[in-house]
């Protein structure tokens, strides 16, 4: 079939997304190419049998259905210029630089272009990320449902209607994970002062967090229905939640985190 996708950047998210389509067959190495500067980053990408080249020039002659940007927000649109020839030929772009929007994309590479904008977050590396994408007008149904079966190698993928929500889903699943990994180290020093070893309060607290996480998503009931099921009246449960939910206490808490990480992303994108 030819090229399909040329992988501009092979960093972390870079080669966890060439990993996951070469190991779930959805791409053959064949039909990959990667252009990444960094020496050592562009063998590890060539060891997985692709091509992979220092520079976008060595791609001149081909002509891939899609241009993946996986490159820093601060060098997108000069790394992008390099790409504008690919424009020309029908290919459709998609760019995993948070913050940048696609007006940024159809100035560099034309107004016409068809341009993705995707907010991963960083379980994607292990396929178990939430890929959230926003499509300009120009991009053909079919090239949607390629890209949507590319992402979803990494983890569940979910479109949104309009561009300016990419701010609330970078405060809600793009930084997401780190209010998670936060409250795990909360409670596993909340167990140790109750007086676990430290290793046993780890433990207990990473896979608290996981299993519940599995519950909730593969039982397909409400979180609230799921809490409702643990808390017995005037049980350990009820004695927890009731300082976490007193008069809203840690539904404020986390609306008001989620709303900072809004406004700064809204900063960051002006």
């Amino acid at each position: 079939m030819g090229l399909q996708v040329l992988l501009a950047g092979c960093g972390n998210m870079g080669f966890a997304m060439l990993s996951g389509w070469l190991e779930s067959q959805r791409l053959k190495p064949s039909e990959v190419a990667v252009v990444e500067p960094n020496d050592a980053l562009r063998a590890r990408a060539a060891a997985t049998g692709v091509a992979a080249s220092a520079e976008v020039s060595a791609f001149a002659g081909e002509r891939p259905r899609l241009v993946l940007f996986a490159v820093k927000p601060q060098v997108i649109r000069d790394v992008a210029a390099g790409y504008r020839p690919f424009a020309a030929g029908g290919t459709t772009f998609l760019s995993i630089a948070a913050g940048t929007p696609i007006a940024t994309f159809e100035e560099v590479l034309g107004a016409g272009t068809p341009v993705i904008r995707c907010m991963p977050n960083t379980p994607a590396a292990i396929g178990k990320g939430m890929m959230v994408v926003f499509s300009n007008r120009h991009v053909a149904p079919d090239m949607a449902d390629f890209v949507h079966g590319l992402l979803s190698a990494s983890g569940e993928v979910a479109d949104i209607a309009e561009e300016g929500l990419m701010d609330a889903v970078t405060a809600v699943s793009g930084s997401g994970p780190a209010y998670v990994f936060h409250f795990i180290e909360c409670l596993t020093a909340a167990g140790e002062k109750a007086g676990l070893p430290p290793e046993t309060a780890r433990l207990l607290a990473r896979q608290t967090v996981y299993g519940a996480a599995c519950l909730a998503f593969e039982s397909g009931e409400e979180a609230g229905r799921l809490r409702e099921q643990v808390t017995s009246p005037n049980g350990t449960t009820a004695a927890a939640l009731s300082v976490l939910m007193q008069d809203g206490r840690m539904e404020r808490l986390v609306t008001e985190a989620v709303e900072a990480a809004r406004a700064r992303s809204v900063e960051l994108g002006k």
